[in-house]
């Protein structure tokens, strides 16, 4: 075994690695650009060496100053864990050439799978069934349009390299072809760095599932079982299981074999993932699509399932060392699930999101294990992948581990960065799922459905009783930095659980009650705004029983609630509070001054809001129509000018971030006023991009 390893990755597949190699006894060296330098992999490695800024080109793909960290720090090999160059096949020949053991494949394994032509026509030589599409390398734009037709429409446009779905694009009208091939090359130049397309066949209603195989360089080839892989958005997997409820033994055992095939005929060596298409009506109809030459997102389902661990199995057979089972001694026992927690925001159409983590849990037991790269005052910017973490559940059977992810994603709280936790929750508890009747479609079909639309009456409830509690003073002689209300009807006392002191005495004029001289209480207003959405008023006012109402500006009767307990805030530190609303207790994490709520999985940011200056804004840009950014990113395409004339839903500037391209279009025809950005611009959200002056009010 290797004694010092490097891991040439960040966030949570660093920290995976890392792990495994601390219970192995391997020194680990973590690498960093500088906008992870406190990241969690680098403080959880046994060293850390910075490679560059924060752009990944000049950081974590830099084949050269990679190298140069492994020198420095005397490491013997390199795991890529998977994205950046873990499917490099440059990389792993660097590796060698410097000295050390990539571990993975070889390179000409790397080079021949990752290139989605000849690898199909490699396995299809060895009697692997694959996908229709176009034969041949290096095809232009018009030869794609062509094999396009004879293939008949609908087709899915694939970058020959990389994978994650990255640059691939489902094609349903033929008219659509020459703007999906040209948005296709360019995400797969910016991803892969290299734009060479394939076109396939689209299979409707099909499902994803994919064969763990693992081999050493002995000769010996097993696989795993499968993963099911078919909830989807825009071809990035969402939810992954094993096994799946679709195949019989029968068709596992063909399939898993078919993936061995696939395995030795290039050559391979570590883990593996041979992914094939399936009609869902005819599961023994599977088709070949390509073989990801590195360690998987979702693995750790295939671990659970397998009692493997795949990363040091991954180390094993780099070191030289033999399997020491066969494919009979491979036995699945139980059922896993994943899902991975991304930094987007499904309620503004999943746009990419980012911020800092103020307040974190990540629930972690004997059937539950969250794998993760965040840590609190972590900061999710732009220039990565948004995948955070991956939360995983086991259980003996399939409906035990769905439940036991639905609680886990429930109680999973990473405030401060919009994610889709609460989404997965959802979609986890959509019927079809649950039943096991899935396709790739799934998820786009219900997508509507599965986002919160609104934020719930509770959250803006919570939120406001926060900033009613931070109106409070605390009483005297007490060292407890909860908030409190004073409870209406006892001047005086502390109605917070916590303080200490029964004695102590609060000023009765400074609780925020609502009590008023001869009159009736009197209501407190709190305007807060959710990030994308309209302001809201919420009116507080505490009763004569001890308890609360609050008013909504939705017109719906007062709700009627108790005050929350447990508001604390030590160190600047979100805590954990409960109150009860129309009969219901609901528990949240926050900070004190309700900006960040989580609920369900779902984190929502509320800022205070001043209704007087949202009203001079909107007068300030009365008659135009301002394009603003709908993520943190940077404008990677600008296609017009200041004066230029523009049509209704014409394409005016592409924004990037995070790996995915957002195109922002003309909201009506008239004239570029303003356009305060240029290519590589880097830009917040919301931040305005330019302006559109009507064409009415041109001719007024």
């Amino acid at each position: 075994m290797f004694d010092t390893v490097l891991v040439a990755n960040r966030g949570e597949i660093a920290v995976r690695v890392i792990r495994t190699l601390r219970a192995l006894g391997v020194r680990s060296v973590a690498v960093f650009s500088d906008a992870d330098a406190d990241a969690r992999h680098v403080r959880e490695a046994d060293t850390a060496v910075r490679i560059g800024p924060p752009p990944a080109a000049e950081s974590y793909l830099s084949v050269e100053r990679l190298l140069e960290a492994a020198a420095r720090t005397g490491a013997q090999a390199v795991h890529p864990g998977y994205g950046f160059l873990a499917e490099n096949a440059g990389f792993a020949r660097a590796c060698a050439d410097a000295g050390l053991v990539f571990i993975g494949p070889p390179a000409d394994a790397i080079s021949l799978m990752g290139d989605k032509i000849r690898a199909k026509e490699t396995v299809q030589a060895v009697g692997v069934p694959v996908v229709p599409g176009s034969s041949g390398s290096g095809l232009t734009d018009a030869q794609l349009v062509d094999a396009a037709r004879e293939i008949g429409m609908p087709v899915l446009l694939k970058p020959s390299a990389g994978g994650g779905g990255k640059g691939m694009r489902l094609v349903r009208d033929e008219r659509l072809l020459a703007d999906e091939i040209a948005a296709a090359r360019r995400e797969a130049r910016a991803s892969f760095g290299d734009d060479t397309l394939l076109v396939e066949r689209w299979v409707d209603r099909p499902r994803h599932i994919e064969i763990q195989v693992l081999a050493d360089g002995h000769g010996n080839v097993v696989h795993l079982g499968e993963r099911e892989c078919s909830l989807q958005r825009r071809h990035q997997k969402v939810i992954e299981e094993a096994p799946s409820v679709l195949l019989d033994e029968a068709t596992r055992a063909a399939m898993g074999e078919a993936a061995v095939q696939a395995a030795r005929s290039c050559g391979y060596e570590g883990a593996g993932t041979v992914e094939f298409i399936v009609p869902g009506g005819d599961p023994s109809s599977y088709y070949f699509m390509e073989m990801n030459t590195r360690l998987q997102v979702e693995h750790p389902v295939t671990e659970l399932v397998t009692g493997l661990d795949l990363v040091e199995w991954q180390l094993r057979v780099a070191a030289g060392e033999r399997l020491p089972y066969g494919q009979r001694d491979i036995e699945l026992t139980g059922h896993a699930v994943e899902a991975r927690i991304c930094a987007e925001d499904p309620a503004r159409g999943f746009l990419p999101s980012g911020g800092t983590v103020l307040a974190l849990h990540e629930p972690q037991s004997d059937v539950v294990r969250t794998d993760s790269g965040l840590s609190e005052g972590t900061e999710v910017g732009s220039l990565y992948d948004p995948m955070l973490s991956k939360v995983i559940a086991y259980g003996p059977d399939r409906p035990t581990a769905l439940r036991r992810l639905r609680a886990a994603l429930a109680e999973t709280v990473t405030l401060g960065v919009q994610t889709n936790a609460g989404f997965l929750r959802r979609l986890l508890a959509h019927p079809a799922v649950v039943a096991g009747d899935l396709d790739t479609g799934l998820v786009e079909r219900e997508v509507d459905g599965l986002v919160a639309q609104a934020v719930p009456p509770e959250v803006y409830a919570a939120a406001a009783l926060l900033r009613h509690a931070a109106l409070g003073p605390q009483a005297s002689g007490t060292s407890d930095s909860s908030g409190s209300f004073g409870t209406s009807g006892s001047p005086g006392t502390s109605g917070a659980s916590g303080s200490s002191g029964a004695s102590a005495w609060v000023d009765p004029f400074s609780v925020p009650d609502g009590w008023r001289l001869g009159g009736e209480r009197a209501w407190t207003a709190h305007h807060m705004r959710p990030a994308g959405q309209d302001p809201v008023t919420v009116r507080v006012r505490a009763t004569a029983d001890g308890g609360v109402e609050l008013l909504l500006d939705d017109g719906l009767p007062p709700l009627r609630g108790t005050l929350p307990v447990a508001v604390a805030a030590r160190g600047g530190a979100a805590s954990r509070f409960a109150f009860r609303l129309d009969g219901v207790t609901h528990t949240f994490a926050a900070l004190p001054d309700g900006t960040w709520l989580g609920r369900d999985g779902d984190s929502w940011h509320l800022r205070d809001h001043d209704p007087v200056a949202a009203s001079l804004t909107g007068a300030a840009h009365s008659g135009v129509d301002s394009l603003t950014a709908p993520m943190p990113g940077t404008v990677t395409v600008v296609k017009v000018a200041v004066g230029d004339e523009v049509a209704a839903g014409q394409s005016l500037l592409v924004v990037e971030a995070m790996k995915m391209e957002h195109v922002i279009s003309a909201p009506h025809a008239g004239t570029v006023s303003e356009l305060d950005v240029t290519p590589g611009t880097t830009v917040a959200m919301d931040q305005v991009l330019a302006v559109i002056t009507p064409a009415e009010e041109e001719t007024a």
